[in-house]
């Protein structure tokens, strides 16, 4: 489904995929059915965004980050420290990206961005599930 190039497109795919796990696998087909608006959000954000929202390579990059340096320390004395060690991580890669001038999405393409009011309201999985 990540390969179609427009909405309808995506939301048919996921559909179709939805509906042929019906009969072998149930629980599966409910779940995806329940999931669908939030695995498919990024299809409201503009085109040319959609390879970057659905991509996970900057948050695995930044877990692995996280992880070497917390083995360094091997063992915490409180929660605290482990808190303050993993906010400095974040704080460093903000700014790294900022001075780099690296940005995900240009300024114009945000502004393509749809605001909030314009988006249809559908309930979330956590919603769907309480």
């Amino acid at each position: 489904m990540f390969a179609q190039e427009k909405t309808d497109e995506i939301e048919a795919r996921w559909d179709d995929l939805a509906s042929s796990l019906v009969d072998r696998f149930p629980k599966a087909a409910e779940l995806m059915l329940h999931a669908r608006e939030d695995v498919l959000a990024f299809r409201h954000f503009p085109p040319q965004h959609w390879k970057k929202t659905w991509s996970t390579n900057l948050l695995e990059r930044l877990n692995e980050e996280i992880k070497r340096r917390t083995r360094v320390v091997g063992i915490f004395p409180n929660d605290a420290s482990i808190t303050r060690l993993v906010g400095a991580v974040l704080l460093e890669q903000d700014e790294h990206w900022q001075l780099e001038g690296r940005r995900m999405f240009s300024a114009e393409s945000m502004a393509a961005i749809p605001s909030l009011a314009e988006l249809p309201t559908q309930p979330s999985l956590q919603e769907a599930a309480a």
